[in-house]
């Protein structure tokens, strides 16, 4: 599983950015995604993230990709914007 955690000024950008990753993940939180896809998948990901956002960032935004094992502890409090059922927490 990934996690594309992104912070982005523009409201405008922002929202496109997050209609671009809904096509691939789950929203977990407002800029947060998982991405459950295979590794080949991820790298297209990186690449329209590269071709089709990078240019338009400022200086304050950032995206930031986090590879998570499968065996992963993950701890969660409050209620989730979406299920996750298929996230174990040990």
């Amino acid at each position: 599983m990934y996690l594309i955690v992104y912070d982005i000024q523009d409201d405008k950008l922002r929202t496109k950015f997050a209609k671009f990753l809904e096509r691939y993940g789950v929203r977990m939180q407002y800029s947060v995604f998982s991405v459950t896809n295979s590794p080949r998948i991820l790298e297209n990901i990186k690449v329209e993230i590269t071709n089709q956002f990078e240019k338009s960032f400022t200086q304050g935004d950032s995206v930031m990709v986090y590879q998570v094992s499968d065996d992963a502890c993950v701890a969660k409090f409050g209620y989730p914007v979406d299920d996750d059922s298929d996230l174990i927490i040990r």
